[in-house]
């Protein structure tokens, strides 16, 4: 075989004696910084957000202006579901000396028809002389609430609401009127008086008209 041309070979290439020699002075630094490493610097701490603390609602306390010996006025109570679970409660008639009429209006009342369970509406006006003490309002309001669900026919809710007030009172003169909203067709409207008026007391008119329908 014949000798290739020496222009032709290939020149030699020195083994690799390893990777190129590292600065004295970087190499110190990498030495360093493993012997001696730097401290972490804590991230700075985000604060949470405060939660204001919500204060459980104090019980309700009695009005320190209301009498002794109510237990409603003043207070959350339970609405009574019948009357007869209701209690009226009464404080000292403060003008005993005095012939003066009270009138309460209930213009939306309700109850129901103890045949049909329908809804029954009623305007009441309630007039009466105190004799020794007075209806406190907010036990009426709850006593009369507790008809809504109360089957019975309007002549029936009409006299017991005014025996109701007497036997819790007594006053010396009581009316009540009801003037109930028509259904199936026909208004009814029932009134009762315990007596004739005391002579010399201003007893305005209860001022509902008869039920008219439109026009």
């Amino acid at each position: 075989m014949a000798a290739m041309p020496p222009d032709l070979l290939l020149p030699e290439v020195p083994p690799k004696t390893g990777l190129p020699a590292l600065d004295p002075v970087f190499q110190e630094r990498v030495i360093l910084a493993a012997v001696f490493p730097e401290p972490a610097v804590p991230e700075p701490a985000v604060p949470e957000p405060a939660v204001p603390e919500i204060a459980a609602p104090e019980p309700a306390q009695p009005s320190p202006a209301a009498p002794a010996g109510l237990g409603q006025l003043g207070r959350a109570v339970r609405a009574p579901e019948r009357p007869q679970d209701a209690l009226l409660e009464h404080v000292p008639n403060p003008h005993r000396d005095a012939l003066y009429l009270v009138r309460f209006v209930a213009p939306e009342f309700t109850s129901l028809c103890p045949v049909t369970a329908q809804p029954d509406f009623a305007h009441l006006v309630i007039d009466y002389v105190p004799g020794d003490w007075i209806v406190e309002s907010k036990s009426l309001k709850l006593y009369l609430g507790s008809f809504r669900n109360h089957g019975a026919f309007h002549e029936e809710c009409t006299l017991d609401i005014g025996k109701a007030i007497i036997a819790a009172i007594d006053p010396s003169w009581l009316r009540i009127g009801g003037y109930w909203y028509p259904r199936g067709g026909i208004p009814i409207d029932v009134f009762w008086q315990t007596a004739p008026p005391p002579p010399g007391l201003w007893l305005p008119d209860q001022g509902v008209p008869s039920y008219r329908g439109r026009g």
